[in-house]
């Protein structure tokens, strides 16, 4: 971990566990608190109001974060013909079929996104126990089963990013990075969270939003006033 300066010290130590920071605030501390010599990523975790083992109170979707995610964004896509020409040429790390389907098999598993052309997913389908569990596998209710691969692989690499509900009731996802301005992360976070109290489930009962809790890589959990947020 990396060191921290006699002033991050003080900081950290005078830190109130049971604040509600404003967003501004947030950020302006875990600026004043970076440590890390790398960009570290701005992140959220927020505590919701649902039980995900019943499924009218599952939350899960696709939001596109407005000023991107910072990170470089690997891309499978399994296509064929045309689809596969295309997909290449959308910039694509990956394309193929069996070929990649046993490449993934054995273990070569390093991307952020899988996407499939609907005529793939008979291929596709052998790799549920090895997509699955790695929330990879291609699904038509999230745009990566789709015939329009470009535009599936335009918006993996331009910043949208998955959400879902953990068992807990948590959902947490990174945000970009801590050396974004602040007007590009507070459009993150208000993309990523109006997105979520969208995705409100029927199942929901009680407060929805629960608590918000924002950090860096290295940085302390600071919890945002919530009171603001519509549908909250």
């Amino acid at each position: 971990m990396a060191k921290q300066t006699k002033k991050q010290k003080a900081l950290a130590g005078k830190l109130d566990a049971e604040k509600l920071y404003s967003l501004n605030e947030a950020l302006q501390t875990l600026r004043d608190l970076k440590s890390a010599k790398f960009d570290e990523t701005f992140e959220i975790a927020m505590n919701l109001g649902v039980d995900p083992r019943h499924a009218d109170q599952m939350v899960r979707g696709m939001v596109s974060l407005p000023s991107g995610t910072g990170k470089d964004v690997r891309v499978a896509v399994f296509a064929r013909g045309d689809n596969a020409e295309k997909a290449l040429a959308a910039g694509a790390d990956k394309v193929g079929a069996e070929d990649l389907m046993e490449d993934m098999q054995n273990g070569n598993l390093d991307y952020d996104r899988v996407i499939a052309t609907p005529d793939m997913m008979g291929v596709v389908g052998r790799l549920g126990k090895v997509l699955g569990p790695k929330g990879l596998m291609p699904n038509p209710k999230l745009g990566t089963v789709t015939p329009n691969v470009e535009q599936a692989i335009k918006d993996a690499k331009g910043g949208q990013v998955e959400f879902r509900v953990e068992k807990q009731g948590i959902i947490h996802s990174g945000l970009g990075k801590l050396s974004f301005s602040d007007d590009a992360l507070k459009a993150n976070f208000d993309a990523f969270v109006d997105a979520i109290v969208k995705a409100k489930p029927s199942g929901a009962k009680g407060k929805y939003v629960r608590k918000i809790t924002v950090t860096s890589s290295m940085g302390p959990g600071l919890k945002i006033d919530t009171a603001e947020i519509a549908g909250a």
